[in-house]
């Protein structure tokens, strides 16, 4: 079956005035009519059977300053979580290509800082051409960077820099008081004057109101450039942050974020995030239905679990998904790497009860 055409979303389909009772009345819609608004929306913008799949690594974990609630790298939350340096280059490197045989197409590096120190600057630089190196897209999470930083890392090569606003600027401070929201926000100007992609969006289930949710969304949406790439990350709660018994969200109103989050940001990649662990394949499936196209591949995202890279691999072979590629990752390669997940799992039952859902306690192993 041929796919349907993508269509690049012109200037004055995106707005910037979205306002909260217009949000609102989005996520008010019957959960058919909001599905088949944002899948509409989706094929004008993407190949509705592709998604861009990257890979999440820790280059420096644990005993960050901040204060962030759900983090389990707080040095201030007793949570067990074992502390490690800045991993050295070529490490970086080998993980670099063991995600690129698996199919990722863009590689994320993430630090526990507030902000990257000038001694740490020349190995982060140096990751970042190393990895471009392999045909790879690259991206990095280092916490608030200066107009400097910013610049350094887009001579390097930097496609991507992460910095999420993590929830509305109402509830905010009931989240993080180490930084403020104004700060997320320079970070964000600083990345996109130097040139770079913005990966920015959020966590939800964090105990917020819908009324939070529907005005982050419209913090991002309203930003003079909406974010290349918006993840939408659902709460895994992690013993030991003051979190960690926050009430569940519903799933549906999570499928509705990712919806919504497509109506008001056509063009930008919306990636399913952090919390996939616990939701089964149907409920995957209805967020790449309600327009999510971009996943993380990998065991674990940071510190926080993720499903089995070939659990995606057969997702994937069950919804006739294909990876998105960049213009330097071939279509030999893309196959191959799918050949090889699946060949090492061929003495496995390929289709397993996709009904059941890992416990809390798997989720957060």
């Amino acid at each position: 079956m041929t796919a349907a055409p993508m269509h690049s979303a012109s200037s004055s389909s995106i707005r910037h005035d979205w306002t909260k009772q217009e949000v609102e009345a989005l996520y008010a819609l019957p959960f058919n009519d909001l599905l088949f608004k944002a899948q509409t929306i989706h094929r004008e913008n993407f190949n509705p059977n592709e998604v861009q799949v990257s890979t999440l690594l820790s280059i420096k974990t644990g005993a960050c300053p901040e204060d962030c609630k759900y983090c389990p790298q707080s040095a201030r939350y007793d949570t067990g979580l074992e502390k490690e340096r800045l991993l050295e280059i070529e490490k970086v490197i080998e993980r670099a290509k063991d995600a690129k045989r698996t199919g990722s197409t863009r590689f994320c590096m993430g630090a526990a800082w507030r902000n990257p120190k000038e001694r740490d600057m020349p190995y982060v630089l140096k990751m970042v051409q190393e990895v471009k190196k392999l045909g790879l897209e690259t991206c990095m999470t280092l916490g608030m960077l200066t107009r400097d930083q910013a610049i350094a890392l887009k001579q390097a090569g930097l496609d991507y820099y992460n910095h999420n606003l993590d929830t509305s600027p109402e509830y905010y401070g009931d989240i993080i008081t180490t930084r403020t929201y104004e700060d997320r926000l320079n970070t964000l100007e600083n990345v996109r004057e130097a040139g770079m992609n913005v990966c920015s969006g959020g966590i939800v289930g964090m105990g917020e109101s819908a009324g939070d949710r529907a005005s982050l969304l419209i913090q991002l949406a309203n930003l003079p450039e909406q974010p290349q790439s918006v993840p939408i990350n659902m709460l895994v709660k992690v013993k030991g942050t003051p979190l960690d018994s926050v009430e569940d969200l519903e799933p549906f109103e999570f499928i509705r974020t990712i919806a919504v989050a497509r109506i008001m940001m056509p063009a930008s990649h919306v990636r399913l995030s952090a919390g996939r662990e616990a939701m089964n394949e149907q409920m995957q499936a209805l967020c790449f239905m309600a327009g999510a196209n971009s996943i993380f591949y990998g065991c674990k995202l940071l510190t926080t679990s993720n499903p089995d890279t070939h659990e995606d691999v057969l997702l994937f072979k069950k919804l006739g998904i294909n990876t998105e590629r960049t213009r330097e990752y071939s279509d030999e390669a893309h196959e191959q790497a799918l050949s090889e997940e699946i060949a090492v799992k061929s003495t496995d039952n390929l289709f397993y009860d996709a009904t059941t859902r890992k416990s809390q306690s798997e989720a957060e192993a």
